[in-house]
């Protein structure tokens, strides 16, 4: 029984009490609404919602909100967010056909652009499996151990709009500004002769896709990637193992400091092939980290919250 169900009962066994005292509640009285029939009748509605509440917390316990029982219809209940998913994804490949702006570039601002090619540490295609699948399949061992499709489907949907809300924060950002990158004398000029034009802006011939790739540094989409993906699931981990239940357990820390690491060192990463200057990696690894956050606590209270797991 609820703390107000307690509060109503002790009101009227005072009322009751007082009416005995003052002699207005009399035997004969049979019918007065103060009889306890009268009060079981008013709180039947309350018992049965807590009733039904308490079972639909078995139910869930007990595994019968799976994918194969509730998933179709949760999918249905979410389908505009799943449209809004598809139209993001479509925005991100718009803004990576587009030119970005073409920046102007004198001799004297190659002193910082003239570090050398190099070849990615981290693939392109590297990014989507361990910000978007690896995810993916810690949410599916977490359903395996409990199964509750309630949470699957948050969690999926969550990441996703996190890697592509930053996908299109990002992608925007680098296609306004065309800041170039460090190697980009390189790109402009692959025999290293470097030619001018009557204003002291560059005149590039190397190949287009590789200068259009050349003016999109800031900020650093595998950075921002890495975060929201990687940053989205670090929150999930704090909340599923209760990581901030104050008991002490570093090791808890430990597991939730781990994906955020390996975002940290993708960032590293970029510095070090010469494909972002430090600026690009902190603002991307910003933008990421905030999406993942904001994303988070749309689908999951806070992680410190006791109801979480």
């Amino acid at each position: 029984m609820g703390l107000w169900d307690l509060r109503s009962l002790l009101c009227v066994d005072n009322c009751r009490a007082v009416f005995h005292t003052q002699g207005i509640l009399r035997p004969e009285w049979g019918n007065f609404p103060f009889r306890g029939d009268w009060f079981s009748h008013l709180y039947q509605p309350l018992i049965r919602y807590q009733n039904h509440q308490q079972s639909r917390m078995r139910e869930a316990q007990l595994g019968a909100h799976t994918v194969r029982t509730h998933g179709v219809t949760l999918a249905r209940k979410h389908m505009h967010d799943w449209l809004i998913l598809m139209l993001l994804a479509a925005i991100v490949v718009i803004l990576n056909v587009i030119n970005p702006f073409y920046r102007y570039v004198g001799k004297d601002m190659m002193a910082d652009l003239k570090y050398p090619m190099k070849e990615n540490t981290v693939p392109v295609w590297a990014v989507p499996v361990y910000a978007i699948l690896l995810p993916m399949v810690v949410f599916l061992l977490f359903y395996l151990r409990r199964p509750d499709v309630y949470d699957l489907h948050h969690a999926i949907l969550g990441l996703l709009f996190s890697v592509l809300i930053t996908g299109v924060i990002t992608d925007a950002i680098k296609d306004a500004v065309g800041r170039p990158r460090p190697d980009f004398f390189w790109r402009c000029f692959p025999d290293g002769k470097d030619v001018y034009d009557q204003w002291g802006n560059v005149e590039c011939h190397g190949q287009k896709h590789i200068l259009k790739d050349g003016r999109k540094s800031f900020p650093s989409g595998h950075t921002s990637w890495s975060f929201a993906g990687l940053g989205f699931l670090s929150l999930y981990l704090s909340g599923k193992i209760q990581a901030f239940d104050r008991r002490g357990h570093v090791a808890k820390l430990c597991i939730v400091f781990l994906p955020l690491l390996v975002a940290s060192l993708v960032a590293i990463s970029r510095v070090d092939d010469y494909r972002h200057h430090w600026q690009d990696v902190f603002a991307g690894g910003l933008i990421g980290l905030i999406v993942a956050m904001f994303c988070y606590l749309q689908f999951f209270p806070p992680p410190y919250h006791v109801d979480v797991c």
